[in-house]
């Protein structure tokens, strides 16, 4: 580890008390997806106390945020994310109070490096994570417009970079029929047979859906009736539709409107359906991970590939990831249960869980740091992903 990135890490170390004592505020007052008030504020306190100049309600998100520290001259601008949504029921079961503090920790680590140097570092402050739409919002808006790297680490049971999150997006569908006694049904037109039609069509359609990772669709009845003696004339259903690629979850979702309409059809029903908010997948830039990977090798933490069968979530980060270079990697709080799991949410203000907030912290900043003196790296990572992205 050369001079420079000695006296980053023995920054972040300066501001140990402070960001794990940040990490645990936010772990202690847990808020959901766009109501993240507290957390925010105490983020852009924690921020404006530091130096950084601050916007709030960023980009027209209540709870969104951005905090600059700008350097001598012109030059690459990098981001760090920071998430603070909670899980109802179970508060912070997915760490998001590491990811908040890690991103702080690292800007923190960079601020005085940047001051003598030509860029920018950014936090940027998304909300609504687990609701899967916050920085798909964001990106409309512009907040990464002007934003050339991207940097983001996320509280796992693993060390993983370079895993790529998969596709996703919710839909609901709603059939409307006509009401008449059960005793006389030809009279009606019951909106639940064609739901429950369209869950048969949708397990046939399985079988087309041809690719190497198993789209998955899993739906529930929202409404389906009040009473047994009334033909039901109005019915509703929820599904959550996955698939490895973007292009594979559109065409998934093209078949599953089509079936709608086939089964509101035969059925004489009337049929509406809506698309939420599209998680793309993920494209890792390996370049960044690689040497994200490299930094954490200086700190002791050896960062290891995704197994080729490695489960996948889904993240609004995909987004992100098709328009700017973009790492989201992974460092281990627990070898237990993952995410969304009470034993993970004990995990985020454990020991290790405080240890890898500083870990992040410094992960990150050292690899920005790369980005801006490496002139050389910085061009293969956008060459990379000009490549990747080439076709979108």
């Amino acid at each position: 580890m050369n001079d420079v990135k000695n006296k980053i890490c023995e920054k972040i170390d300066s501001y140990k008390d402070e960001l794990i004592g940040l990490s645990h505020c936010i772990h202690d007052n847990p808020e959901l997806s766009g109501e993240e008030y507290a957390a925010a504020a105490a983020l852009v306190s924690f921020m404006e106390k530091h130096g950084f100049k601050t916007e709030t309600k960023f980009c027209g998100m209540d709870t969104a945020f951005r905090a600059v520290k700008k350097g001598a001259a012109a030059g690459p601008v990098v981001a760090f994310i920071a998430e603070y949504d909670a899980l109802e029921g179970i508060g912070h079961a997915c760490g998001h109070n590491i990811i908040a503090s890690g991103a702080a920790g690292a800007a923190l680590g960079l601020a005085g490096f940047i001051e003598g140097e030509g860029g920018e570092i950014r936090v940027i402050g998304c909300p609504a994570e687990e609701k899967g739409d916050g920085k798909i919002t964001l990106l409309k808006n512009g907040a990464f417009d002007d934003v050339d790297f991207v940097l983001e680490v996320h509280p796992s049971n693993k060390n993983i970079i370079s895993r790529g999150n998969i596709a996703c997006t919710d839909m609901v569908v709603e059939y409307f029929g006509k009401s008449a006694h059960s005793s006389d049904p030809a009279s009606g037109v019951n909106a639940l047979s064609a739901l429950i039609l369209l869950f048969n069509q949708i397990d046939v359609l399985r079988q087309r859906w041809n690719t190497n990772w198993t789209p998955r669709v899993n739906g529930i009845i929202r409404e389906g009736g009040k009473a047994a003696n009334v033909i039901t004339p109005y019915a509703c259903g929820s599904f959550m539709l996955r698939a490895e690629h973007t292009k594979e979850l559109l065409a998934m979702i093209a078949d599953i409107k089509k079936a709608a309409e086939c089964s509101a059809g035969l059925l004489g029903a009337e049929v509406k359906t809506r698309v939420g908010q599209i998680c793309e997948d993920t494209i890792p830039n390996r370049t960044m991970g690689l040497k994200f990977a490299e930094n954490m090798t200086c700190l002791g933490e050896k960062m290891n590939l995704p197994a080729p069968n490695e489960r996948r979530g889904s993240s609004d980060i995909g987004n992100v990831s098709r328009r700017v270079p973009t790492i989201h990697e992974y460092l281990r709080i627990n070898q237990g249960k993952g995410p969304h799991t009470d034993e993970f949410r004990e995990a985020a203000v454990s020991e290790r869980g405080d240890e890898v907030v500083l870990l992040a912290a410094k992960g990150m900043a050292m690899t920005a740091c790369d980005l801006f003196t490496d002139q050389e790296f910085r061009k293969k990572a956008l060459e990379e992903f000009k490549e990747a992205t080439k076709e979108i």
